[in-house]
C-alpha cells in the first residue's frame, strides 16, 4: 500500500484525505478542529490520529503529503486599478486565480480614507496595477503615494504600466514597503497576462504568508510547498475538464462551490462568441476563471441573501421543493437571522433543509450570473447587433457541485438547475444543458494538491468518486 496523505488547514477545521496510489482508491477522511492560534501542527495530529485509527491505516505506509490552506481566512488581498472594467479587473483576476480572496478593490485615484479601509482589512497582499503599458502613469503615481504614506505593512505586489514601475518601487520602498514587481497584468487594451503576477503572488504567500499564519512549523513535514485551497480547487477543476497526456478529461467544466462564507464558481471552457454574428467587447476573458462571492455564504451571509431575494422568493422556492409543506411553518426571516448568529449550525428538521436548500439557490443562481458573460443588444447604423461581455458558458458540458448542500442536501439536483440558462434571463450566458455531477467525497481539493505529483493517478480517482446525484440519475 502506497498511501498519500492531502491535508486542508482549514479556517475552521484542519481536514485530511487519504488515498492509496497503487489501488487508486480513496481510503477515509478525517478533520480537528485548526489550532493555527497555538500550534497548527496540534490540530493536524489530532486528525492524523483519528483517520489512522478510524480508517485502519499504518502510519508506516504514508508515503508522502501534500498540503493546502486557508487557515485564518486564507490568502486575503486589496486591489488597486485605474479602470474599474480594465485594469481593476485584470488585477482582481490575477488575485482570484492564484487563490486569493479579493476583499476591497478600488478604481482610479485613491485617498487617505481608502489606504486606511485596505489598513482595517489586514490584507496579506496589497496588489497595485494601471495603466497599459506606455499609457496613464499619473493614476498609479498617485496610488503609489498614498500607499507610502499609509501605516500599511503587508506586501504590495506592482504589476502596472511598465514605463513608471521601477518609479513606483522607488517610492514605495521610500516609505519603508516591502515590494514585489511582476509584468503589467494589461499591458494593452486587448491583452492581459496574468500569469507574471500570479507566479509572484504564490512565492509572496509561500514566503512571507505561510509563516504570519503560524504554518511555518508544519511546512517541513510536507514534500511541496503549501498553496491556497482555491489554487488546489482550481488545480483539480482544470485536470477534471482537460485530463492529461495519457488521461482524457471530462471536457467544459463549471464547478460550483457553496459554503458558509462565500460560494465560488470556477469554469473551463473555451472563448466563443454566442453566434458568428456577435460581437465580444470588454476585457479578454481566460479559459480557466474563478470568481468568488463573499456575500453569497449560505450561514455568514444568510441575511444578505434574504435581503436580497427577499422572504417571499424563499417560501416559494421551498413549497416548490415540496408543496405539502404548510406555508405557516416557513419562516425565512427568523431562520436567517439565527443562521447568522449560529453559523455552525444543522438543519434539525425538513423544513430547515429546505430553506437550506433554498438560500443555496438563491445563492449560485446570483453567483452563476454574476460568472457567467451576458448579451445586450444594440442598434447601429447596420441595424440590430449582438454586443457580447464577458464568458459564454451556454455550451458547457458538465457542470459539478461540491460542498454541504450537495453532499447531505436532499435536493441537489433544484440547485444545479439555479445555475442554469433561464428563459427569465435570456441575456445571461449560464449553461443550457450539462451533465451534472456531486463530489461526494470532498476530494476536489485532495486530487488538485496530488496533481503536482500524479496527475494522472489524482484524474483517474476524481474520475471514480464524483458521482451523479440521484434526480439526474
Amino acid at each position: 500500500m502506497s498511501v498519500y496523505l492531502l491535508v486542508d488547514f482549514g479556517s475552521t477545521y484542519t481536514k485530511v484525505t487519504a488515498v492509496d496510489l497503487a489501488q487508486e482508491v480513496f481510503l477515509g477522511r478525517a478533520q480537528s478542529p485548526t489550532t493555527v492560534e497555538s500550534d497548527i501542527t496540534i490540530g493536524l495530529n489530532m486528525a492524523l490520529d483519528d483517520l489512522y485509527r478510524n480508517c485502519g491505516i499504518n502510519p508506516n505506509d504514508v508515503t508522502g503529503k501534500l498540503a493546502c490552506s486557508s487557515a485564518a481566512g486564507g490568502l486575503k488581498m486589496a486591489a488597486v486599478g485605474l479602470v474599474p472594467a480594465l485594469t481593476l479587473k485584470a488585477a482582481q483576476r490575477a488575485a482570484l486565480g492564484a487563490g486569493a480572496k479579493v476583499l476591497c478593490a478600488y478604481g482610479y485615484e485613491i485617498d487617505n480614507e481608502i489606504a486606511q479601509e485596505i489598513e482595517n482589512k489586514q490584507c496579506d497582499i496589497v496588489l497595485l496595477c494601471g495603466g497599459t503599458d506606455g499609457g496613464n502613469k499619473n493614476v498609479i503615481l498617485h496610488n503609489a503615494q498614498v500607499l507610502t504614506n499609509s501605516r500599511i505593512k503587508c506586501p504590495v505586489l506592482v504589476c502596472g504600466n511598465r514605463s513608471v514601475t521601477n518609479k513606483v518601487k522607488v517610492l514605495l520602498e521610500a516609505g519603508g514597503k516591502r515590494v514585489y514587481t511582476a509584468a503589467n497584468v494589461l499591458p494593452a487594451v486587448d491583452r492581459v497576462e496574468v500569469e507574471p503576477a500570479q507566479e509572484l503572488i504564490r512565492e509572496i504567500f509561500i514566503s512571507h504568508i505561510i509563516q504570519a499564519k503560524g504554518l511555518d512549523k508544519a511546512k517541513s513535514l510536507f514534500q511541496r510547498d503549501i498553496i491556497p485551497t482555491p489554487m488546489a480547487s482550481l488545480k483539480a477543476a482544470t485536470l477534471l475538464a482537460d485530463g492529461t497526456s495519457l488521461e482524457p478529461g471530462i471536457g467544459s467544466l463549471l464547478v460550483i462551490e457553496v459554503g458558509g462564507a462565500t460560494t465560488n464558481i470556477h469554469s473551463i471552457e473555451n472563448i466563443n462568441p454566442v453566434t458568428q454574428q456577435t460581437i465580444i467587447r470588454g476585457l479578454p476573458e481566460s479559459r480557466v476563471t474563478r470568481t468568488v462571492e463573499g456575500d453569497m455564504g449560505i450561514r455568514y451571509n444568510a441575511r444578505t441573501i434574504f435581503d436580497f431575494v427577499g422572504g417571499k422568493r424563499l417560501t416559494d422556492l421551498v413549497l416548490a421543493l415540496d408543496p405539502s409543506i404548510q406555508p405557516e411553518k416557513i419562516d425565512p426571516d427568523a431562520y436567517t437571522q439565527y443562521l447568522s448568529n449560529n453559523v455552525e449550525h444543522v438543519p434539525q428538521n425538513e423544513v430547515e433543509a429546505l430553506l437550506d436548500t433554498a438560500l443555496a439557490m438563491s445563492s449560485v443562481g446570483i453567483a452563476a450570473e454574476r460568472h457567467a458573460g451576458y448579451t445586450r443588444t444594440e442598434f447601429g447604423v447596420s441595424g440590430e447587433v449582438t454586443i457580447q461581455y464577458g464568458k459564454n458558458l451556454l455550451d458547457v458540458k458538465n457542470i459539478l457541485g461540491t460542498g454541504g448542500i450537495f453532499k447531505y442536501g436532499k435536493r441537489s439536483e433544484a440547485v444545479f438547475n439555479s445555475a442554469l440558462f433561464s428563459s427569465d434571463s435570456p441575456w445571461s450566458l449560464k449553461p443550457r444543458v450539462p451533465k451534472a455531477y456531486v463530489d461526494s467525497e470532498y476530494l476536489l481539493y485532495a486530487m488538485g494538491l496530488l496533481s503536482q505529483e500524479f496527475p494522472d493517478v489524482a484524474l483517474r480517482i476524481a474520475k471514480k468518486y464524483i458521482t451523479v446525484p440521484p434526480r439526474a440519475r
